[in-house]
Order: structure tokens, then sequence, then C-alpha cells
């Protein structure tokens, strides 16, 4: 995995950029299984505990840059990196997670007895604003330009952290893969503090890892 200009790993140059989008830590809302969507919720004691061990991981890649979403979970999730690295976190708005208009708050069978119908579309892939909120590509349409700009200030080499949420950072996936909206359901979720790996390569971004909580490791093999 590639690092800073003059701190990559033995062995990593010449791979081109990279950029890790990290989920944040545990809430208490993800406890209760409460769809969070834009509400601003802080991380509980084990979500904290999670940045810190995440973070001494990431630290390791020797980053570049890192950005974040301003909502405080991402906000002080991020943070735990910046204070090992010394690098500035830049907070950004449009990276924040999907807003789900009155599903906001509710729990995940508060969301099946009342929006059944809407929530089975949205799992069968079809655009739903749900909760009245934003549609997913319309996330990726704020999310995604942000993650590219600030992956093109990038050294050579050079890894961008990108601390967001669940959805928001799924959505930012696909679209950057090219992948048809109907299909970003595919990608999974990311547990709490985990992240995934997007490399450039010659045929533009691809997924290196997803879901991962060790250090990334180079590909080594035939289809690399």
């Amino acid at each position: 995995m590639t690092g800073a200009a003059g701190g990559a790993a033995p062995g990593t140059r010449g791979r081109g950029r990279r950029i890790v989008l990290w989920r944040h830590g545990q809430t208490d809302w993800n406890l209760e299984h409460r769809f969070q969507g834009s509400t601003d919720i802080g991380l509980n004691a084990t979500g904290a505990a999670q940045a810190r061990r995440a973070a001494r991981l990431l630290a390791a890649l020797c980053p570049d840059a890192i950005v974040a979403s301003d909502l405080r979970r991402a906000a002080d999730t991020a943070a735990h990196l910046a204070a090992l690295t010394g690098l500035e976190t830049v907070h950004e708005k449009d990276l924040r997670e999907t807003y789900a208009g009155v599903w906001q708050g509710l729990t995940h069978d508060e969301i099946i007895a009342r929006h059944g119908e809407e929530y089975a579309a949205w799992k069968r892939g079809e655009p739903v604003r749900r909760g009245g909120g934003e549609l997913e590509t319309e996330v990726a349409d704020r999310a995604a330009p942000v993650v590219l700009r600030h992956a093109e200030r990038l050294p050579e080499d050079g890894t961008l952290v990108v601390v967001s949420h669940g959805g928001a950072i799924r959505t930012t996936i696909g679209r950057l893969l090219g992948l048809e909206p109907r299909s970003w359901e595919g990608l999974g979720g990311l547990i709490n503090c985990c992240w995934s790996v997007l490399g450039e390569g010659a045929r533009g971004w691809r997924l290196l890892e997803h879901n991962a909580g060790t250090l990334p490791e180079p590909v080594l093999g035939d289809d690399d």
C-alpha cells in the first residue's frame, strides 16, 4: 500500500494514488439499529476506542491528506488520525450521510412497520427518496466530486483518507467505479471504523480492499 512521498513502504512505489474511505466509529444509534442519516450523533465509548485503534493502523500508510464529513461521528473519528499524523483534517459538508427525512431516528423495525413498501422498493434497487430525503444518486452527486477533487491534489503515489458514513461511502465507491446505481447495494455495508481502498488503474479507479480492518496489502498475483 502506498504512503506519502518519501514514506512509502518498500516495493510499493509507482502504484498510483490511493483513496482510503473510512467509516466512522460506533454510535449509540448504531447499537439501537436506529437510522442516523444526517442527524449529528457523536461516537460512544466503543466508537472512540475503535477510532483510536484504526487510526494507529491507517497512520502506518503515511497518508498525505485527510478529509472528513463535518458530522461529529466522522469528524471525531478523523481527529484520531490527524493527531497521529500531524495532518489537518478538511471538513466537507458534502460528505455527510444520506438525508432520510422521516426515517431518521427510527429503528429498522419501525421503518419496516411504517414504510414497508418504500423500504422494499429501495432494497430492490429502485430510486427511492427514503423518508422523503435524498436519492442515493444525489448523495453520489455531492460526495464523489469532493473525493475526486482532493485526490487530484495528491502527489504521485499519494494516499487520501476520506472519513465518512456507510451509505455515503458505498454510493461514492459505486460512482467512482462506474457501476450502475441499481448495483451499488451489492457492495455491502461497512462495519464501524472499517474502510475500503480504491487505487488508480489504467482504466480508472478500481476497488482494492473492501470492509477492511487491517492494513491493506499489495495484490501479488496474476490479476494485479
